[in-house]
């Protein structure tokens, strides 16, 4: 999927900025989940939101994807498939990183969607910096007075209508399909043989059969507990929703 334009995103990605800012400086909330469904641009969006808050905090984002189990545990329990949903995450260890980044720094591992699994070279050490920004799957819906050191001090969903997320999604995989012809190591290299329409169909036939029950079931339901909700339309422009803590 091509890269948002950030002058479309700027008025929206400014104002969370903002809001962040203020929770960091009010509040002390460091821990910043991001979430949204496969495709909704949550990557795309924590580097826009990274940018604008600096220079006057240090700020980073890490994605979740690293806390996926990898493949070799996956397979044998025909989870391949499933990847995204919450029994394929690592949630022990999701956790005892957050909880040890509070105390200074902790070890994020990197999931790769070249090869689609877990790439150990990926990993990086990161120094709680004044705002972290962990965004993808994997969260769970505390109630915010009960979180634990485990969970973000603050969560954020991005919205979008399930057609335009089928749309990115699709638009995705025709893009890594693209780029595994001068690449044989990728994943997306065994659809070679196809044509595009047929890639295009699979790919929307993965969307309807895997991501779009993850999203109806385990991912949607998130944006009843999050404490801010950002909506992102087709053409990619952001805004703050719904602010619940400010």
């Amino acid at each position: 999927m091509a890269e948002e334009p950030l002058a479309e995103a700027s008025a929206g990605v400014a104002a969370l900025a903002a809001c962040l800012a203020s929770l960091r400086r009010d509040r002390d909330a460091r821990i910043v989940g991001l979430t949204g469904s496969v495709a909704a641009g949550k990557t795309t969006l924590a580097g826009q939101v990274s940018a604008a808050l600096v220079p006057g905090l240090t700020v980073d984002s890490v994605s979740t994807d690293g806390f996926l189990f990898p493949n070799a545990v996956l397979q044998p329990q025909g989870l391949l498939m499933r990847k995204g949903f919450p029994e394929t995450y690592d949630r022990a260890g999701f956790t005892a990183a957050l909880a040890s980044l509070r105390q200074g720094e902790a070890d994020f591992p990197a999931h790769s969607h070249v090869i689609y699994d877990i790439d150990p070279a990926l990993t990086r050490t990161i120094h709680l910096p004044d705002i972290l920004i962990l965004e993808g799957l994997g969260f769970q819906p505390p109630a915010r007075p009960d979180r634990t050191a485990g969970d973000p001090d603050v969560l954020i969903y991005l919205d979008a209508s399930e057609a335009d997320l089928e749309y990115w999604y699709v638009e995705r995989f025709v893009g890594f399909w693209e780029a595994a012809r001068t690449d044989p190591k990728s994943f997306y290299a065994q659809w070679l043989h196809m044509s595009e329409p047929e890639l295009r169909a699979f790919a929307k036939s993965v969307w309807d059969g895997v991501n779009l029950p993850n999203l109806r079931d385990h991912i949607h339901p998130l944006k009843a507990h999050a404490d801010i909700v950002v909506s992102k339309d087709r053409g990619h422009t952001v805004a703050v929703t719904e602010d619940r803590i400010s």
